[in-house]
């Protein structure tokens, strides 16, 4: 559970009623993410409050007229979903940065440079986003945010999200551990176990993860591993 220091208050009114909680930023953070957490476990006070600064309880009567039920969990998602709520100057930055950080990886792992099809490293993204002087919304999901992000870097850094094509031979020795491996971190194509016992096959990841799958694969096979990329 989060301490009352850390926590902010979330409110929810209707009918002239009003509710609140005491909830972790990171949580709602999660929760406007789409991401199905345990809302109890990031409440400071497992209650619903009437006026929380007072301490003052909600009424089950108000909670069964509002929400239909008096289930905190259920109603403090409810209010995290289509309440409101503020945030210190303190947590709206810690939470863009952890939103900005998110941004950055997922366009490194997904976009790559369009002319050395190699990807961007992550501090010439966030560099080129500084630049833009693009807004990252705290709230919102990485991948609503992307896009648009995408198209302000563009003129700075020449970038495409897209995947690439990567012919694969591992050594017979490696070849079996290798296998579980690679379905794990990338989508085969094609694949075929040579007579030797090793294996080639051809698959297909995003353009940004190509240093992270060869560092993978080679640290798999003690650098004994054979790639091409495919055009």
């Amino acid at each position: 559970m989060v301490s009352l220091d850390e926590a902010i208050v979330a409110r929810y009114g209707k009918k002239g009623k009003h509710f609140e909680i005491l909830v972790d930023p990171k949580a709602v953070e999660m929760i406007m993410e789409g991401k199905e957490i345990n809302i109890l476990d990031y409440m400071a006070i497992d209650l619903i409050f009437k006026d929380a600064s007072k301490g003052e309880k909600a009424a089950e009567e108000s909670l069964k007229e509002i929400f239909g039920t008096t289930d905190v969990a259920e109603i403090a998602l409810k209010i995290i979903k289509e309440g409101e709520f503020q945030l210190t100057t303190k947590q709206r930055k810690e939470m863009q940065e952890r939103k900005k950080k998110a941004i950055v990886d997922y366009i490194a792992r997904s976009a790559m440079d369009p002319h050395t099809k190699l990807p961007h490293p992550r501090d010439r993204i966030e560099r080129a986003i500084e630049e833009a002087g693009v807004h990252i919304d705290a709230f919102k999901p990485v991948e609503e945010q992307v896009k648009k992000i995408i198209s302000a870097i563009r003129p700075i850094l020449p970038i495409s999200v897209e995947n690439v094509k990567i012919e694969v031979k591992i050594p017979a020795q490696y070849a079996g551990r290798a296998y579980g491996e690679l379905i794990n971190m990338a989508k085969l194509l094609k694949e075929e176990w040579q007579s030797d016992g090793s294996f080639k096959c051809v698959v297909e990841i995003p353009a940004g993860m190509q240093t992270q799958f060869y560092d993978k694969l080679n640290a798999m096979t003690k650098g004994e591993v054979v790639t091409r990329l495919l055009k």
